[in-house]
């Protein structure tokens, strides 16, 4: 409280006065030397995904959990109190991003085995699931498809800072049709199970769309075609209307939320598509003319092709149906030649995954697979970095190492851009300036 403020409170005497002056001073000193908290990192290369180039010994300098400054060692000043996070011999790029998680789920729960997994029981496997993520250099993902919002609670446990675990955004329950990949179809008629999220007309859906909003979703995950690991379905098959579509789409934008697409069929990705659903989920049986409706529309794909390899080398260990390892040895190495289509020609693509179908923290398997079916090295890092993060609609935030955006950082040893496979073993990982893994 200023002298000025003081003198103009007419019924302090001069003793109070100066009481108070003094009191509301040593706030203001406590106040004015408050440090924020700097952190300056070092190393000697830096992937520059906006650039497309390396850059030589980078320095990174970080205030209060956000870039500040982005430059070479000697050009980017820090305060003579910044902590220093030095890394010689290791190339720095931004912490990466999954677009396709399940994070509250286990890829030993299929089949029939999953009709004895709890609530409970997916609410704590999301915290262990959260941590190795991170560990992994994941520090951020799209949660897409979890039950009872369990999603939406490690989310904000994560926020809070009470569990440790890369930034979310999460759609809550799966919407669907009545029988379709997104329902619960293990059991008889007689135990009157439902998928949470199951409607069928378009203001069903609408209605469903509102209830993910209310209860804590950023985003809407919508079952457009059938599956390979749900029960009597056919990846193939058109499972929702384009007039449903063209709904959820609609009023989700409305709400400002984005929508993804599980879509492995042909005429269900173009449905999706038309509708104006964001990204592509699967990809699995697009065509030539649905990747160039993609190209046209601006919808990302996100084809989670590292899976094939483990759902046919564990996939009967873990209790996956045997009619879904069947699905799977027709449609793996058929999605795998249309995201080299894809790719080829210049679809929009993003690094998604289905974490959860194999072990959480494997989730950079998939980067070795991107380069072998016709990305380069620096096009699979963006997916997982630049373009995730505009998919995302979070790219203010992080997907790149650049001023303002979050101080969301990983670290290798040697050049990902000559081995990809480094990523699948990060030694640093740094989350908004904190160091959370450093086993060089």
């Amino acid at each position: 409280m200023s002298n000025r403020v003081t003198a103009s409170i007419p019924h302090l005497g001069p003793l109070a006065r100066r009481l108070l002056a003094g009191l509301s001073l040593g706030a203001l000193l406590a106040t004015g030397t408050a440090q924020a908290d700097t952190v300056l990192v070092t190393a000697d290369h830096l992937v520059d995904v906006l650039a497309g180039k390396v850059v030589d010994r980078p320095a990174v300098l970080i205030v209060d959990g956000r870039i500040a400054a982005v430059g070479t060692q000697g050009a980017v000043t820090a305060p003579a109190d910044a902590r220093t996070v030095a890394l010689p011999g290791l190339t720095l790029l931004p912490g990466l991003i999954d677009m396709h998680t399940h994070m509250t789920s286990q890829p030993t729960w299929n089949g029939y085995e999953s009709l004895g997994v709890t609530t409970a029981d997916k609410a704590i496997a999301g915290v262990a699931n959260a941590k190795v993520t991170l560990m992994a250099g994941f520090t951020a993902v799209r949660n897409v498809g979890a039950d009872a919002f369990t999603d939406v609670a490690l989310r904000n446990a994560i926020d809070n800072g009470l569990v440790p675990g890369p930034r979310m955004k999460v759609s809550g329950p799966l919407l669907g049709a009545t029988g379709g990949h997104c329902d619960e179809n293990l059991l008889p008629a007689d135990y009157g199970r439902v998928g949470e999220g199951v409607a069928d007309s378009p203001w069903g859906m609408v209605q469903k769309v509102r209830w993910v909003k209310k209860f804590g979703a950023d985003l809407v995950k919508v079952c457009a075609t059938g599956g390979v690991l749900s029960k009597g379905d056919s990846p193939g098959a058109q499972q929702l209307s384009q007039e449903e579509l063209d709904a959820i789409a609609k009023e989700a934008h409305a709400l400002g939320m984005k929508v993804a697409a599980h879509a492995h069929g042909t005429d269900g990705i173009k449905a999706a598509i038309r509708a104006g659903i964001d990204t592509i989920e699967h990809a699995s049986l697009i065509d030539d003319e649905g990747i160039e409706m993609a190209k046209k529309r601006g919808t990302w794909l996100g084809m989670d092709i590292y899976n094939d390899d483990y759902i046919l080398a564990e996939g009967a260990k873990v209790g996956m149906l045997p009619e879904s390892l069947e699905k799977e040895r027709k449609i793996g190495r058929v999605q795998r030649e249309n995201f080299a289509k894809a790719v080829k020609a210049g679809a929009k693509m993003i690094y998604s995954t289905d974490a959860g179908v194999y072990p959480h923290g494997d989730n950079g398997r998939q980067f070795a697979k991107m380069v072998q079916w016709g990305m380069t090295p620096l096009e699979a890092i963006r997916a997982a970095t630049r373009n995730a993060a505009e998919a995302m609609g979070t790219a203010q935030d992080i997907g790149a190492v650049a001023v303002g955006r979050y101080g969301d950082l990983v670290a290798v040893k040697g050049d990902p851009l000559a081995d990809v496979t480094l990523l699948e073993h990060i030694p640093v990982v740094i989350k908004g300036g904190e160091v959370v893994k450093d086993q060089r």
